[in-house]
């Protein structure tokens, strides 16, 4: 309803009020409600925007859930000069003394007198001041999505009031599942980059899809190795420019509003090296060079309008040459930079600080793509946050506009809401008292059990820096199982948060938060276990000579994808499986376990390799073809990795037995480069140095094909032995299909060797 229309419903509410109560502002203090009564009326301009509006009612709302008084919302021409108000917003009365306006999306919010004023800048500027204004002073706090927190109070009073800020950057996103709350959002002064980019991240596919043009006019898309392929786009190719403009046209005008508009590369794909293009790149020295060359021509044509770009794997590095348009932002990523050092000094970073010097003195419009999750262990431990602040300044004093802090999206991550609550309190202010913050954070979200939460995350990070430990955004709780999450120090931070949940009692909510907390450790235990196997902290236990699954392990994974499903995990990894697949994983894996224990003579047995496999993915080193523990999905976990190499494994079986047959599996995952091997031979001896061919099979060459497969191959034999010798020979190149660079190689993955 417009504010005019009730107006005088309001004001005869305020004369009603005002015989009974006055307004108090004694010894710099303003009491606003007094007894569940309130004489203030809140006064908006007669056109109020609709931000303005909406600030309203927020303040309304607020003041009536802590006190129960309802303040009446009028517009100023309707207000009596002597009352008391709250002046939200561009009013008169406000711009009578503010006469300087408030930069970007800030807010200014200060006392006069008896009058409380909360004005903004553009956007939501007047939003985040009421926001402010809740949590500074009166108390309330959103720590996460869902209900925020507000005190109960029969009175409300604050002090006199003069701030005035304004945001450190001018775009803020914190991808975790707490922005997908409206209110969190806008409590936070955050963005969405759906509310903002009318085309976001990585499109050139989307402007010119490959399966609308690159059969017809191949010359679209980029020449690697003296072949067209869908990889990028050829950005020197003049229909190219052509065919974005029209696209570009058409999809501004369909979203007038869009702030941004992103033309980005591929991910992944090889740029193109045809003469126009080998020609940019030698005069530029980067990708970027054709990149921006291309961007310019677009937001020429485009003046009106703003666009972002990627600097990101080919076009991190600045151009030599060529500085992008005014008009064009830069979005620089920081992705292969480890997380457990600030990034100012981390070895692992010098690259991305390099290149952010290069663009800076381009352009004063660079934005950062940063990450703080694991991507391929979403649950998993992982304290980026630790080096949070120091991240912020960096960026900050180096002239970054605006950042995209990536963690989970919409699914879970290990402290998602720490993770949120502390960017977004950065990205408006990264020099805040990030100790205090933190300490309000959890006496807030975790009550009671605050202080064992703290030493919780304090222990964490403390393990992290000891052990010298890399937090690798790809990596692993196996591959983490020798520093930061040792089963040692996984059992230390366990016993910190079974010291919380006593704290915390009988408080409900209190206790869900703490499962959730806890959910890290039970999968970084879960995930270990898998490659524990038959050790300590496996999943397998031995009594009298048999190996079997432990008994307590099924209810175990049973019990933690329950809590997952509670908690919101809607993905273990990014694009992986969901907790009822993961939970299927772990039970084929029982099924598979249980099979390769059953009279397996190879089981156990030392293993010689001719070439050398890959000692990062390879954590077991040849026990990984003996453990009786079979690969699953991850490449990363059971599975022997061998690079631009034929796989050739000696297995001794000790003595020389009958074999009746031998079964081994290999991985497909082309998006990772790991293809079938062209052949298998399997041979045996008795010696070790006189080897018979049982069994040899050709595989033919792959075709397009990105899905995930586990490939069984089986060979049956009649003969006594005790060598067992199995030859993989690797494709010679990655396929055409896949599109890789020249240098790439093809990748070999076997699992355990089954010998019957």
């Amino acid at each position: 309803m417009p504010v005019k229309f009730v107006a005088l419903f309001n004001l005869f509410t305020f004369l009603l009020l005002a015989g009974n109560v006055h307004c108090q502002a004694t010894k710099g203090n303003i009491t606003l409600v007094e007894n569940r009564i309130s004489v203030f009326n809140i006064i908006l301009p007669d056109e109020p925007s609709r931000a303005e509006q909406k600030a309203a009612g927020i303040f309304q709302d607020y003041v009536r859930r802590i006190s129960g008084a309802i303040l009446p919302i009028i517009a100023e021409s309707s207000f009596r000069e002597n009352g008391a108000a709250v002046f939200i917003g561009k009013t008169a009365h406000t711009l009578q003394w503010n006469r300087q306006p408030v930069k970007g999306e800030g807010f200014d919010i200060r006392t006069a007198g008896n009058h409380l004023y909360i004005t903004g800048g553009t956007g939501q500027g007047v939003v985040y001041g009421v926001y402010t204004f809740l949590d500074r002073y009166l108390g309330c706090r959103k720590y996460a999505a869902g209900q925020a927190y507000t005190p109960q109070k029969s009175s409300i009073s604050f002090p006199s009031i003069s701030i005035r800020e304004s945001p450190s950057f001018v775009f803020r996103q914190v991808f975790y599942p707490e922005s997908n709350d409206p209110e969190y959002l806008s409590w936070h002064k955050l963005h969405q980059f759906e509310d903002l980019w009318g085309l976001w991240g990585h499109s050139f596919f989307k402007i010119i899809p490959p399966g609308t043009y690159f059969k017809t006019h191949p010359e679209y898309f980029a020449e690697v190795n003296g072949k067209r392929q869908p990889s990028q786009l050829c950005l020197s190719n003049t229909d190219v420019l052509e065919l974005t403009t029209s696209y570009m046209r058409k999809a501004i005008a369909a979203n007038p509003d869009a702030m941004y508009w992103s033309i980005g590369q591929e991910d992944g794909g090889v740029f193109c090296t045809c003469s126009s293009c080998r020609k940019t790149f030698e005069a530029e020295g980067s990708h970027a060079g054709s990149l921006v060359r291309f961007m310019n021509k677009i937001a020429a044509r485009f003046p009106e309008q703003s666009f972002t770009t990627l600097a990101y794997g080919p076009t991190s590095k600045a151009p030599l040459k060529t500085a992008p348009a005014s008009n064009v932002l830069t979005i620089l990523s920081n992705i292969d930079a480890y997380r457990e050092e600030p990034l100012e000094k981390a070895p692992s970073a010098a690259a991305f600080r390099k290149d952010l010097d290069s663009w800076k003195k381009l352009s004063a419009n660079l934005f950062i793509w940063d990450y703080t999750t694991q991507f391929t262990n979403y649950p998993a431990p992982f304290p980026a946050y630790t080096h949070g602040q120091e991240n912020a300044v960096y960026y900050h004093d180096n002239k970054v506009r605006g950042a995209f802090i990536q963690g989970s999206g919409d699914g879970f991550g290990d402290m998602s809401e720490w993770n949120s609550y502390l960017y977004a309190s950065l990205l408006w202010n990264p020099r805040l008292n990030k100790d205090s913050l933190f300490k309000d954070f959890t006496a807030g979200y975790y009550g009671k059990a605050a202080e064992q939460v703290q030493a919780y995350i304090a222990a964490l990070a403390r393990q992290v820096a000891e052990t010298k430990a890399r937090l690798d955004i790809y990596g692993s709780p196996i591959a983490s199982s020798k520093d930061y999450l040792s089963p040692e120090s996984v059992q230390r931070l366990s016993d910190l948060l079974s010291q919380a949940e006593k704290q915390a009692g009988g408080d409900t909510a209190v206790q869900r938060r703490l499962i959730k907390l806890r959910l890290p450790l039970a999968y970084t235990i879960l995930e270990q276990a898998k490659f524990y196997g038959v050790e300590p902290f496996g999943f397998l236990e031995t009594a009298n000579g048999q190996t079997t699954i432990r008994k307590d392990w099924p209810s175990k994974v049973n019990t933690f994808v329950q809590q997952a499903k509670q908690a919101g995990v809607t993905e273990m990894a990014e694009g992986g499986k969901n907790p009822e697949e993961y939970l299927k994983a772990w039970e084929q894996l029982f099924d598979r376990t249980t099979r390769l224990l059953s009279h397996n003579k190879a089981f156990g047995k030392p293993v010689v390799l001719t070439h050398p496999f890959t000692p990062e993915y390879t954590l077991k080193k040849e026990r990984t073809l003996t453990d009786a523990l079979p690969g699953m999905e991850d490449f990363s976990y059971n599975w022997l990795f061998t690079y631009g190499n034929d796989m050739i494994a000696t297995i001794d079986l000790e003595k020389e037995t009958v074999i009746s047959s031998i079964q081994m599996n290999f991985l497909s995952d082309a998006r990772h480069y790991i293809f079938l091997p062209n052949a298998i031979v399997v041979e045996t001896s008795s010696n070790g140095k006189d080897f018979t061919q049982i069994g040899k099979e050709t595989i033919p060459a792959p075709e397009e094909n990105y899905e995930i497969a586990i490939t069984p191959f089986f060979f049956q034999s009649n003969t006594n032995a005790r060598y067992v010798r199995v030859k993989a020979t690797a494709p010679a190149a990655i396929p055409a299909w896949r599109m890789a660079a020249s240098t790439r190689k093809p990748a070999l993955c076997i699992d355990e060797v089954y010998v019957k």
